[in-house]
């Protein structure tokens, strides 16, 4: 959890644009300090955490450096005064500071220290960011075979498949803000399954995938969770239509697009095996 921001700022009439943003990160009872003494050649001094707990913000090339050395989560902060400073290695870049909110802080903050973001929650269930620490989980999940008769297994190999999912926390995660999710019981903290919104090559409608591990099959957590999904994805992503490829046979998963309000009699090939296409918009088939 976030608890301190400090600011490292080479011009420090800048103080001045960052006073909202530091009001509201005090009101939420983290807190901040502001210098100009990012000292580069003393590790352990007084403005160093290695706590876990620490955001640091920075105007300076050379600080940008050195905190990132120590791998310490790091924010540049652009301004007229820095514009010809080479920021090319930083994950995260602000402009017109005053108007940034605390929640987008924290949210990067979590990218930065491999934290998973919480996505919602249900009245059943919480869905958040996969981590490699949810593969054994999968692993359960993946080996009932009515699980993978109608989808793509999981790697033979565990290690390829923390790979994979180190490789999709970069690379979706960190590009699109979304992509397949873990699905948790509230109540058990159990992971029961997989959900989300993801893109599939040829394709240019977002794509609605989930699956519910079979003990929790037949008491209507996939709807709760892939509605809530949905509802999520018009109103945080602007998307406006789905789609969904179901394998044909996959009568359980069909009945669910079609009670979510998919349609659709397409039949289109994917690797070699008909899937029905269906698809729901907010204008035809309102899902």
């Amino acid at each position: 959890m976030l608890q301190r921001v400090i600011f490292f700022l080479q011009q420090m009439d800048v103080e001045v644009e960052i006073k909202n943003l530091i009001k509201e990160l005090e009101r939420c009872e983290i807190e901040v300090f502001t210098t100009n003494e990012c000292v580069l050649n003393v590790e352990h001094n007084k403005w160093m955490y290695k706590d876990g707990k620490t955001l640091y913000i920075t105007d300076n090339g050379e600080c940008l450096k050195f905190l990132q050395e120590k791998k310490l989560p790091t924010i540049v902060y652009l301004h007229e005064g820095n514009r010809n400073e080479d920021f090319s290695q930083a994950a995260y870049a602000i402009e017109q500071i005053g108007e940034i909110e605390v929640e987008s802080l924290i949210l990067a903050y979590q990218r930065l220290t491999g934290q998973p973001w919480i996505i919602l929650t249900t009245k059943r269930c919480r869905i958040r960011e996969t981590t490699t620490n949810d593969v054994d989980a999968f692993y359960e999940i993946y080996k009932e075979p009515s699980i993978t008769y109608y989808m793509e297994d999981l790697f033979a190999d565990r290690a390829e498949e923390i790979a994979y999912i180190e490789d999709y926390i970069q690379k979706v995660y960190g590009f699109y803000g979304y992509g397949m999710w873990t699905v948790l019981e509230k109540e058990s903290g159990a992971i029961i399954g997989r959900a989300g919104i993801s893109w599939r090559e040829g394709y240019d409608v977002p794509e609605l995938g989930f699956v519910i591990a079979v003990p929790y099959q037949g008491k209507g957590y996939a709807y709760e969770v892939c509605q809530a999904i949905l509802e999520y994805g018009k109103k945080e992503l602007g998307f406006n239509e789905y789609q969904v490829l179901v394998m044909e046979g996959n009568t359980k998963s069909e009945a669910l697009c079609q009670k979510l309000g998919f349609r659709g009699e397409e039949i289109v090939l994917i690797d070699g095996k008909p899937h029905k296409r269906m698809l729901c918009s907010e204008n035809e088939n309102p899902c």
